[in-house]
Formats: C-alpha cells, sequence, structure tokens
C-alpha cells in the first residue's frame, strides 16, 4: 500500500508538470465591434482554434479602445478599420507590420420618413449638411471606434462641427447606436456589415451610400513583441497567415447575413 500512495503521488506530480504542455493555448484579439455584432467572428474563430488547438479570447471595442489595448500590451494581435490610426500604431513601434484584410463600406442611415430628406444623396458631406440645418436627431458613436472617426472626418468635408441638442454622442457599439437611432427616428453612419445583421430588428433604411469616401478597410497587425516580450507572436501570426489564406479569406467573403455578403476580400 505504501509503494502505491508513492507512485501515485509521483504520477500526480509528473501529471502537474506535463499538464501545461497539453492545455489549450490562448490568444487575445483585440477587434471592433463590427466584427462580433455582425456574426463574422464565430464564422471564422473556430476553424482557426480547432487546427491550433487553441481558444481566442476576444476583446470587441471600439477601434482606438483596440488600439489602446495593443500598446499597453493587454493583446497579442489587433483586428481593426481605421487605416491612418493603425498605420501610426505600426510607425510608433507597437505593431509589427499592418495588413490588408478585408473590406466593406459605411452607409448613413435614417428613418423611413426620412425627416431631413436625404434619401438618395450621392455625396455623403451634403447628406450630412441637410442634417444639421434640418436639427434632426443624429445618434454619433461617440467612443474613438473606426466609424466615429470616419463619421468626424465627414463632417470636415461637410463643414460642420456637429454640436447641440439634435446630435447625441452615445458612447456605445456599432449595433447598440443602430438600435438606439432606430428609437428616437435619428440618423447614424454604420459599416454596411453591422446593418445587415441589423437591418430586420429597426424601423430605419440606408439613406446614403456609395460615395467613395465611405470605403471601409480592415487590418489585421500582430503586437509588437520588441515592446512586449510576453505577446504570443508564433500564436498571433499564425492566426494572421490563417486570416490571410486562401481557408480563411473564404470564410471571411462567404459570410453572409440574409444573403446578403457582409465582408470583401481583396
Amino acid at each position: 500500500m505504501h509503494q502505491f500512495r508513492i507512485v501515485l503521488t509521483l504520477f500526480l506530480f509528473i501529471s502537474l508538470l506535463v499538464a501545461p504542455a497539453w492545455a489549450e493555448e490562448r490568444l487575445r484579439l483585440a477587434t471592433t465591434t463590427s466584427t462580433e455584432n455582425s456574426g463574422l467572428l464565430a464564422a471564422i474563430l473556430p476553424p482557426f482554434e480547432k487546427a491550433q488547438n487553441c481558444k481566442v479570447d476576444v476583446i470587441a471595442v471600439g477601434t482606438g479602445k483596440a488600439i489602446k489595448l495593443g500598446e499597453a500590451g493587454d493583446v497579442d494581435v489587433v483586428m481593426v478599420h481605421d487605416q491612418a490610426n493603425e498605420e501610426k500604431f505600426v510607425a510608433a513601434g507597437f505593431g509589427v507590420e499592418r495588413k490588408d484584410l478585408m473590406y466593406n463600406d459605411f452607409v448613413l442611415l435614417g428613418p423611413i420618413s426620412d425627416p431631413a430628406g436625404v434619401l438618395g444623396n450621392a455625396d455623403i458631406a451634403e447628406a450630412l449638411k441637410k442634417i444639421a440645418t434640418s436639427g434632426a436627431p443624429f445618434v454619433s458613436r461617440g467612443d474613438l471606434s473606426g466609424t466615429h472617426s470616419k463619421e468626424k472626418e465627414l463632417w470636415q468635408a461637410a463643414g460642420v462641427a456637429p454640436a447641440g441638442a439634435w446630435y447625441l454622442e452615445a458612447g456605445l457599439g456599432m449595433g447598440e447606436v443602430i438600435t438606439m437611432a432606430g428609437e428616437r427616428q435619428g440618423y447614424t453612419l454604420s459599416d454596411r456589415g453591422t446593418w445587415i445583421a441589423f437591418a430586420a430588428k429597426n424601423d430605419l433604411r440606408i439613406v446614403a451610400e456609395g460615395d467613395k469616401r465611405l470605403f471601409n478597410p480592415y487590418g489585421v497587425i500582430v503586437v509588437n513583441p520588441e515592446r512586449h516580450p510576453h505577446v504570443k507572436v508564433k500564436l498571433a501570426e499564425a492566426f494572421v497567415d490563417f486570416l490571410l489564406s486562401e481557408e480563411g479569406q473564404k470564410l471571411i467573403s462567404g459570410f453572409t447575413v440574409n444573403g446578403q455578403q457582409l465582408f470583401f476580400t481583396y
């Protein structure tokens, strides 16, 4: 019995030493609310997790916050949609290299009644001017996300400094902002992917689209291990390679909601 206990103790001790090697790795991904709200992540992550025997821990926030997480070394990889700030992130030494991942576009949403009279306007700046002049509600992300960054750029192009009771800064994710705009019968700027996923849940519609300034590219960046040595760089690189592989790109371009493609690949 005594020998059995010794053998059992040794077995348990060795098991504890070996167990970490068998445990699945965890990859920390900071990404936008649009990739989560649209359902894209649920389509593309499981095949990668299965192939790598890992778990991807997702932090879905606005692009600005996602980049801050990368700067702090709190994540291993960043997948966002604000190219100018992504390039600054890399130039400052926080990211290894920005790689083009996919794209869609932004759309201006508004109520069926269209109180500002912007329906069908091909010039997004003119559409925003009409909203500001009318005083109709406009719900902004207000969260330093990629969508918020694009919105501010478009207001500047329109020559409007949005302020007042009509302009609401929500500080929320895209899905929540679409819902809020619907409840207030107001306007908002959305990425097309999230809009398609939420279109059946409210009374809004697309009132302006197609302006070349509404192009919405997404990039993916491995956090720089020279800045943050604890980053799981090999797993992060494997994730990027998977996303850019034929399999990954087909998963992205093949993802649809209600028969509509949400994201496009290069």
